[in-house]
């Protein structure tokens, strides 16, 4: 996958393991997020995402148990015809202010296909066991 450094201090997304299913995404600069605000943080990369996926941007499970810092949007949508800048908007949930620092893991990318479907509209849907059973409808006896 095409990828592109926008700034010199631009880390390339890295996976922790083999089997690891998300690159790290780096911070290019120091930002200072208030407690219950939300901030944008530069990586200073952009891609080039094939067609027919989409980068899935989530939170590192470290940063947001441990700082409470989380991608405020919980799963940002990365388009495979975007080429901007990829940048992260960070929440943080906890009591304090916290501080990103440059060169910091700030979440994790994942690059998934995806359908493209067409929409039909109808007056009627196939019947189910489920039926309109909404939240929590499911696995009671």
């Amino acid at each position: 996958m095409k990828i592109k450094r926008l700034d010199e201090r631009a880390v390339i997304p890295k996976r922790g393991s083999a089997s690891a299913a998300g690159y790290d995404i780096y911070s290019i600069e120091e930002t200072i997020i208030p407690q219950g605000e939300t901030r944008l943080i530069k990586t200073g990369l952009s891609m080039e995402i094939p067609e027919n996926y989409f980068g899935g941007v989530f939170a590192r499970s470290g940063l947001a148990v441990k700082e409470g810092i989380r991608p405020a949007n919980c799963v940002a949508v990365i388009d495979s015809d975007y080429r901007g800048e990829l940048m992260v908007p960070l929440h943080n949930d906890s009591k304090e202010e916290r501080t990103i620092t440059a060169g910091e893991r700030i979440a994790q990318l994942v690059i998934l296909p995806f359908l493209s479907v067409e929409f039909e509209e109808t007056d009627e849907l196939s019947e189910t066991e489920r039926g309109n059973g909404g939240f929590g409808s499911t696995g009671k006896s």
